[in-house]
C-alpha cells in the first residue's frame, strides 16, 4: 500500500487529536502542518516528528507530495482557508466543524460547492461515537419509529483557545454554532428528515462572566435549550449545560417511539473523570419496550487505545478511517457532506437568534445551498 500523505491546517487541542488518531491508521503520514502560534506546534511536533512546519498555508500547500488536507484551525479561518485552497491547490479536505461563523458567507459557500473538484468531508465526530452508532443501527426497531428525540449535554466549560477566540460569538459562531452543530447533524441523521422551526432560550449565567479579554467581556451563552420540529412531524429538544462537568455521564440521547425507548449515555473524556473514583464510566445503550416492559442495558466498550488518542470516545479515529478510504478512492462519498455541515449551521445560527429575540424562527430565513 502506497503511503497516504496528509496535511495539517491548525494544531491546537483538537489538531493534535487528529495527529495522534492519523497516526494510528495503516500507511499514513502527516508530511506538513501549518500552525503559526509556536507552543501549538511544538507540542504538535511531539506527534508527527517527521513533519515539516510551514509558516504559511501557501507554504504547505507547495509541499509536492500531500494527497490530501485537514483543516483544524478557529471557526472563523475555514471559509477563507477553503477559498485559499481551492484557488491554489484542491486537495481533499477534511474540514472541522462549523464550516463558517458568518451568516453572510452562504454564498462563498455556495460558490466553493459548486467549483471544488475534490471531495470535501465535514468533521462530526460525534456520528462516530460507538454507542451513538450503536443507537443508530437500533433506533428504527426499538422505536418503531421516532416521535421525540432528545439529546442532553451536561458537560466541562469551554477550554482555552489560542487568543481566547471561543470566548466571543463573533469568532466561534456562538455556543449554539460552535458546539452543537454536532448535535443538530444527529437531529437531522436520526430523524432522516429536515427542520422547519426552531425556539431556543438561554443564557450566559454561570461561566465567562467576569472574563474580559481585550476589553470586551466574553458574550458566548454556558446553558440553553432548543426545540426543533422536523417536516416528518418528528421533534427533537437539545439540552445544554456547560457548567455540568461533575455529571456521571456527558452525552446522554433517548428516542422514543410507539414501540419503546433507546437511549445512549456517553462518558466525557477519560482525563476529566477523578482518579479517585475509580475506572471511568462505560458507554452504554439502553434499550426499554413498552411491551414486554424491562430495560435492556448494554455496554459498548471503546478500545482503550482509541480513547488514549482523544477526548471523543475513539470517534476522531473511526472518523479518519472513512475519509482515509475516500482519499484513496475506496469510496466516493464522504458521510458528511458540504451541504450537511451547512445546514447544521443554519440551526445552530437560528437557534442564537431565537435565543436572542424570544422568537420562533423558521429554517427559511437561513437559505440552505
Amino acid at each position: 500500500m502506497t503511503t497516504t500523505h496528509y496535511g495539517i491546517i491548525g494544531c491546537g487541542m483538537m489538531g493534535q487529536e487528529h495527529l495522534r488518531n492519523i497516526a494510528l491508521l495503516p500507511d499514513t503520514k502527516v508530511t506538513a502542518i501549518y500552525e503559526p502560534d509556536p507552543n501549538m506546534a511544538e507540542i504538535a511536533s511531539k506527534f508527527a516528528p517527521d513533519a515539516q512546519f510551514c509558516d504559511s498555508l501557501e507554504a504547505l500547500l507547495a509541499i509536492e507530495a500531500l494527497d490530501c488536507l485537514v483543516i483544524v484551525s478557529p471557526n472563523f479561518c475555514h471559509m477563507d482557508q477553503l477559498e485559499k485552497i481551492a484557488a491554489t491547490r484542491p486537495l481533499p479536505v477534511l474540514v472541522e466543524k462549523p464550516l463558517f461563523t458568518d451568516p453572510a458567507d452562504v454564498t462563498r459557500l455556495k460558490a466553493f460547492q459548486d467549483s471544488y473538484p475534490a471531495p470535501v468531508w465535514v468533521a462530526m465526530e460525534y456520528r462516530y461515537m460507538p454507542p451513538v452508532a450503536a443507537l443508530r443501527s437500533a433506533v428504527d426497531d426499538a422505536t418503531g419509529g421516532i416521535k421525540m428525540l432528545t439529546i442532553r449535554e451536561h458537560r466541562f466549560p469551554f477550554l482555552p483557545k489560542v487568543g481566547d477566540w471561543n470566548r466571543f460569538n463573533e469568532k466561534s459562531g456562538g455556543t449554539f454554532v460552535e458546539k452543537c452543530c454536532h448535535f443538530f447533524d444527529l437531529m437531522r441523521l436520526l430523524t432522516k428528515s429536515e427542520p422547519l422551526r426552531v425556539m431556543a432560550s438561554a443564557g450566559q449565567d454561570v461561566n465567562h462572566l467576569d472574563e474580559v479579554y481585550g476589553g470586551k467581556a466574553s458574550d458566548i451563552l454556558d446553558n440553553g435549550y432548543v426545540i426543533v420540529d422536523f417536516a416528518n412531524g418528528m421533534r427533537a429538544m437539545l439540552e445544554l449545560c456547560m457548567f455540568a462537568e461533575g455529571a456521571r455521564y456527558q452525552e446522554e440521547i433517548s428516542a422514543v417511539g410507539p414501540k419503546g425507548k433507546i437511549e445512549a449515555l456517553v462518558p466525557g473524556p477519560g482525563r476529566f473523570w477523578p482518579a479517585h473514583l475509580g475506572d471511568a464510566p462505560i458507554p452504554q445503550l439502553i434499550v426499554s419496550p413498552r411491551d414486554p416492559k424491562g430495560p435492556e442495558v448494554r455496554d459498548i466498550p471503546v478500545d482503550p487505545t482509541l480513547l488514549e488518542a482523544g477526548d471523543h470516545n475513539g470517534s476522531t479515529f473511526y472518523q479518519h478511517e472513512g475519509f482515509l478510504a475516500l482519499v484513496r478512492g475506496e469510496r466516493t462519498l464522504p458521510d458528511v457532506s458540504l451541504n450537511d455541515g451547512w445546514k447544521a449551521v443554519a440551526m445552530g445560527m437560528a437557534a442564537q437568534k431565537s435565543a436572542l429575540t424570544g422568537q420562533v424562527v423558521t429554517l427559511d430565513e437561513f437559505a440552505v445551498i
